[in-house]
């Protein structure tokens, strides 16, 4: 890790995808917030890294704003900032909720806007930062019986894709990560290749995180080697 990312703060944390980024995070030197709407799941991360959890529901502003306040007094503004957040909606087209679909699109992007635009002045009057944000399959190919969680994404790859090049000439590294398969539970070892290990993919978010910024990558995909292009 870079000298210059110091404190990080994940949202929508977990104890999948989102404690192996946290535990490799702290391994790095940095200072670890983790912000979820239920923070009690994430009572044996918190002591075993000693992350600070924080709750929230990123789909409210609000709560953002109160999010970013608690965690600057943690320590400081991050540096880094994860959006793993999203609200997953299945069944036939026909029979999908309204108040449903509109609660995947509000926390799988607008969360993530919220998020970013508070993230961002304080980056900005550093000269440096990053924002990665983790999307899915569906960011980039919609399924049947899917469309919510399909919208969400796609406009979190948009939201993504347009920051990367408004603030990358501004010193803030800005990257979309497509988890194209099923993530693995942490501590399966059974050398299935058919699912994606936790660790491995945290490990690729490091790799870019310390990428140099004359050649900073925007987006990546992940997948397992089932998955078709």
């Amino acid at each position: 890790m870079t000298a210059s990312f110091q404190s990080a703060l994940i949202v929508g944390a977990g104890m999948g995808l989102s404690a192996a980024l946290a535990r490799r995070l702290v391994h790095s030197g940095c200072s670890v917030a983790l912000a979820a709407r239920d923070i009690g799941k994430l009572e044996s991360l918190c002591a075993e890294t000693g992350a600070a959890a924080f709750p929230c529901d990123a789909q409210d502003p609000a709560e953002v704003t109160k999010l970013f306040d608690a965690v600057g007094r943690f320590a400081g503004p991050p540096d880094v900032v994860i959006y793993n957040a999203s609200a997953r909606v299945r069944g036939p087209f026909t029979t999908l909720a309204p108040d449903d679909v509109r609660r995947a699109l509000m926390v799988g992007a607008f969360g993530a806007f919220l998020v970013a635009q508070r993230a961002v002045p304080a980056m900005l009057e550093k000269g440096r930062g990053a924002i990665l944000f983790t999307g899915a399959s569906a960011s980039v190919k919609g399924y049947a019986e899917s469309a919510p969680f399909a919208m969400a994404k796609f406009a979190l790859r948009g939201l993504a894709q347009s920051m990367a090049r408004e603030l990358a000439p501004k010193g803030i590294h800005v990257a979309h990560f497509v988890i194209d398969g099923a993530i693995r539970p942490r501590g399966r070892d059974d050398n299935d290749d058919s699912t994606l290990d936790p660790d491995a993919i945290a490990q690729t978010y490091m790799n870019v995180l310390m990428q140099p910024r004359s050649a900073w990558t925007w987006e990546v995909e992940v997948r397992p080697w089932v998955e078709r292009f």
